[in-house]
């Protein structure tokens, strides 16, 4: 077989056209920020960027085709990712999302319950405190259950009425889609615990559950078994 002829000799032709004629991308910095790397696995800077594609020639852009991107391009593994990637929050500010959602069920349970106890504050605060507000207490608390009752315009104004459903929405809207079926789960039975502290569901706190059930996105027959399985002993 003639040299350059067969399998071999087109393959050996392909690579020297790859070598003398490409594409190339000149990326240009339009942004930067903190992100959640996939590929790293947690909080990252990045770069977004912008792209301009031009033919090479012998390794030298010379005809523009147009513009790529943009990308983001983690600055720790230099991974390209599309620009939803940024729709993650970050682990600061998800731990954040988290905390604020269990603070707010535990006041809207807390003021739908009407005179908190001692045994309901409690353990309000413990699932508060867990969810890293550290020095939460239950006098804390019981105190902005006070003041929001002195607010007619907020949540205890009304329980179970508008106010509190756009306050419970405005908490947890944005973290349910984070959030695996067992973590939407998690939030809720904490709301039902601190509900039975001090005795059976009141109409006004089933409501309240009920609202927080929505906002997670757990079906109502979910929440109808997740309420009743709070009520069993563990």
């Amino acid at each position: 077989m003639l040299p350059g002829r067969g399998h071999n000799g087109h393959g050996v032709r392909k690579s020297r056209v790859s070598q003398v004629l490409g594409i190339r991308i000149a990326w240009t910095a339009v942004g930067d920020g903190e992100f959640f790397c996939p590929g790293c696995g947690g909080d990252r800077n990045y770069q977004r960027l912008t792209g301009r594609r031009r033919f090479s020639l012998v390794g030298i852009p010379v005809v523009p085709r147009g513009e790529t991107g943009p990308v983001v391009e983690c600055a720790a593994c230099g991974h390209h990712y599309g620009t939803d990637v940024l729709d993650h929050p970050t682990t600061t500010r998800f731990s954040a999302m988290l905390r604020d959602a269990v603070h707010t069920v535990a006041l809207a349970i807390l003021a739908a319950g009407g005179t908190c106890s001692r045994t309901s504050l409690e353990t309000a605060a413990a699932a508060v405190r867990s969810a890293g507000f550290d020095e939460c207490t239950g006098d804390g608390l019981g105190a902005l259950v006070a003041a929001l009752a002195a607010d007619t315009g907020r949540v205890c104004g009304e329980p179970g009425g508008a106010s509190l459903a756009i306050e419970l929405h405005e908490a947890l809207d944005p973290l349910a889609p984070h959030l695996a079926p067992t973590g939407r789960e998690s939030i809720l039975l904490q709301g039902a615990r601190i509900a039975l502290a001090d005795g059976p569901y009141t109409p006004a706190e089933r409501d309240v559950l009920a609202t927080v059930g929505a906002a997670l996105t757990i079906c109502s027959t979910d929440v109808t078994r997740l309420l009743a399985a709070a009520r069993t002993p563990s």
